[in-house]
């Protein structure tokens, strides 16, 4: 097994952080298709209108900001954020004053 490709600075997360407007039905729908779509590539709800991501490379990760930059809505802020596995698992959780425990580093399974 290649243990280069578990190294914690190789890894990745893709953070997508964004604010579309909902005044209109119009609005809403393309709200609703954004996010329909980034959920479809594999992004999870971390909070409202903030997803992420687990890649097992900056390659990979290049792949999934470029699916996102191609849906990106007419209106509103997007914001697409990239950092290693090392930056991620050191992120501090709370709910309240009270800590959570931090997500969990997804297993990938690889086939060949």
């Amino acid at each position: 097994m290649n243990f280069e490709r578990l190294n914690a600075y190789r890894i990745m997360w893709v953070i997508v952080m964004f604010d579309l407007p909902t005044t209109t039905k119009e609005d809403r729908r393309i709200y609703t298709k954004f996010r329909k779509d980034i959920l479809s590539d594999g992004f999870s709800m971390f909070q409202f209108s903030m997803y992420l991501r687990h890649c097992s490379s900056s390659e990979n990760a290049n792949v999934h900001i470029q699916r996102v930059k191609k849906i990106l809505p007419s209106k509103g802020h997007v914001g697409i954020l990239n950092i290693t596995d090392k930056q991620f698992g050191m992120i501090e959780i709370f709910n309240g004053r009270s800590q959570v425990k931090s997500p969990e580093a997804v297993q990938q399974l690889e086939l060949f």
